[in-house]
């Protein structure tokens, strides 16, 4: 294995780990970083993206098999996000990127803000049970919308608006490490398209990515609480927002 294949790798392993702490992939922190490190766009970006599905299907075997996923809560958000990233990823052709994202960096500004102070009274000792279609639905339009924006897992979208609802994040973590997978497999092969792909690079980054999304998922099951894992997604957001923010300052 040569130096860039096992930087690559690690930086999988420890990315995936720590975003699936809070059910988000890592896609768009690892791709600036690779970037950072000498990597070229046209190979990051694709390589990133197989990361963020490998990570999040690793996180998504786990919840599996621990019988942790709610998959009616999921599928909405799946069905629309898949939906709907076409149609952002046209839209993004009519305007500017640097428009957008500095639209969302401050979505996830306030994001990550509302989970670190914000105390809902209303589910302040338990969190709703049932499984509504029209909530999650709705996450997953503007989840799929963003994501074919910005070519990037609809995750950092998918995780406060779902606990904005009232829903357990350690619930919402596991529901967004199972809807991140499609849009970000759908993100990989549009650009693997346009640009290079490792295969070497990509089988060593995958199988790291996929033991980093495992254990941070069994991680922030049995060993955090909810609140806990709430302010995990805060800081993980907050992260996001300044790694997009670097670029533009």
């Amino acid at each position: 294995m040569d130096a860039i294949t096992l930087i690559i790798s690690l930086l999988s392993f420890g990315l995936s780990f720590i975003f699936a702490l809070g059910g988000v992939g890592s896609a768009v922190v690892l791709i600036p970083t690779l970037s950072w490190l000498g990597v070229p766009f046209n190979l990051a970006r694709p390589t990133g993206l197989f990361v963020n599905c490998v990570s999040m299907l690793g996180a998504t075997y786990s919840n599996i098999r621990e019988k942790r996923l709610d998959v009616r809560l999921g599928l909405p958000i799946i069905v629309s996000s898949i939906l709907l990233a076409p149609v952002g990823a046209w839209v993004g052709h009519l305007i500017p990127t640097r428009f957008l994202l500095l639209a969302f960096i401050a979505f996830l500004c306030f994001s990550g803000s509302m989970m670190l102070f914000f105390k809902s009274s209303k589910y302040a000792d338990q969190y709703r049970k049932d499984r509504p279609v029209a909530g999650p639905l709705l996450v997953g339009v503007v989840a799929g919308f963003i994501s074919g924006l910005l070519g990037v897992g609809g995750g950092g979208v998918i995780s406060p608006l779902m606990i904005l609802q009232g829903f357990n994040p350690k619930k919402v973590a596991t529901v967004t490490a199972f809807s991140v997978p499609f849009s970000s497999f759908s993100a990989f092969i549009a650009y693997a398209a346009m640009g290079s792909v490792s295969g070497k690079i990509l089988i060593f980054a995958g199988l790291a990515a996929w033991g980093g999304g495992y254990l941070g998922t069994r991680v922030m099951q049995k060993k955090m609480r909810p609140q806990t894992v709430k302010r995990m997604l805060g800081g993980v957001l907050l992260l996001i927002a300044i790694k997009l923010a670097w670029p533009l300052m």
